[in-house]
């Protein structure tokens, strides 16, 4: 008989919930999460994504309602990261231009008149999931170039899925942290423009406007549970982790929106990635998960937590949990049967 893995929970002791020094980045406020939004509004593919209910699993649980932001509608690419990716390029492309994001949309973006101002741009990432395909769709929809390298193992469909956008993608021998350094490396050396969703010294306003991207989909949940259960308010948060951008943007937003009263949040991550579980039962700083980081959780396979994101999540986050690949298997498994209740 084999013994199955554990999965190991870590509360946060650095928790600053009911009031410790409360202070939340005005990127991930209403204010900047309805900016973001607005914007996303103007793409004609724009809807919001689902809030599936999963009575089925509720019910084995003991649990009243369980709810998933079902991202595998979002503008067709079937992942959420397109939200940061797009926002962040359109804010690049603003600031090139000199006008505020909010007097620009979509259409006007990926128009002659901007391509004739700005030239061909070529925008660069590192990615171990979605997020490269999502940097190469959005700069074909605003018709710039894009270059993108995986590292070592990435599936030969999201390769292919990432070539498709007429984007260049180059799979490295080397991990995801690689991959972002060669990233930086090339941009620096090719005058290209790194779209990153993690941040490092010295590079901090894309990842931050990344995370701002990313608030629609936070802002979307809030607004259907409103409509779904009216009086009601969530009462427990479970939040992937890679870097940590998408965890601590909704994280964020969340908390901005209600500080005296927010869900219980839990942050959940693969054994081989869990730097935020490793970081929660140090001194405050945030440290790596080391190795190759080799996960099914494809995406989630990043082993250095972005300092902007840390630092939400270190300050909001209640718990974190270091999970199995069996966990995710299992879960994979599941919703199809408990969407049926």
């Amino acid at each position: 008989m084999v013994k199955k893995e554990a999965t190991h929970v870590r509360l946060n002791p650095m928790n600053r919930r009911n009031g410790k020094g409360m202070s939340i980045p005005e990127f991930v406020s209403p204010k900047a999460a309805y900016t973001a939004e607005t914007f996303h509004r103007t793409f004609p593919d724009y809807q919001p994504t689902p809030l599936v209910g999963l009575p089925g699993l509720a019910t084995k649980l003991g649990i009243r309602q369980l709810l998933v932001k079902d991202e595998s509608h979002r503008f067709g690419l079937n992942a959420f990261k397109v939200l940061g990716a797009s926002y962040a390029i359109a804010r690049y492309l603003c600031e090139k231009l000199g006008i505020p994001i909010e007097e620009a949309d979509f259409a006007y973006l990926r128009s002659e008149e901007v391509k004739r101002q700005l030239g061909e741009l070529t925008f660069v990432t590192a990615t171990d999931g979605n997020h490269g395909r999502a940097v190469a769709w959005a700069a074909a929809q605003l018709g710039q170039k894009a270059v993108v390298y995986l590292p070592k193992g990435s599936a030969s469909q999201r390769v292919e899925a990432i070539r498709k956008t007429g984007a260049h993608a180059h799979v490295i021998n080397g991990n995801y942290d690689e991959a972002v350094r060669l990233s930086d490396q090339m941009a620096r050396e090719r005058g290209w423009q790194v779209i990153q969703d993690t941040a490092w010294e010295g590079y901090t306003d894309i990842p931050a406007w990344i995370m701002q991207g990313y608030t629609t989909m936070a802002a979307e949940a809030l607004q259907q549970i409103a409509e779904q259960f009216p009086g009601e308010t969530p009462t427990h948060l479970f939040l992937q982790a890679g870097v940590g951008s998408t965890a601590a943007a909704v994280l964020g937003y969340v908390v901005a929106r209600n500080p005296s009263q927010y869900p219980f949040t839990m942050i959940v991550e693969p054994h081989a990635a869990d730097c935020f579980y490793r970081s929660a039962a140090g001194d405050g700083r945030a440290l790596p998960a080391m190795g190759d980081l080799r996960t099914i959780m494809a995406g989630l396979a990043c082993g250095e937590p972005s300092p902007l994101a840390w630092e939400i999540l270190r300050d909001y986050a209640d718990a974190f949990a270091s999970c199995p690949d069996s966990v995710a298997a299992e879960g994979h498994a599941q919703p199809r049967a408990s969407c049926r209740g």
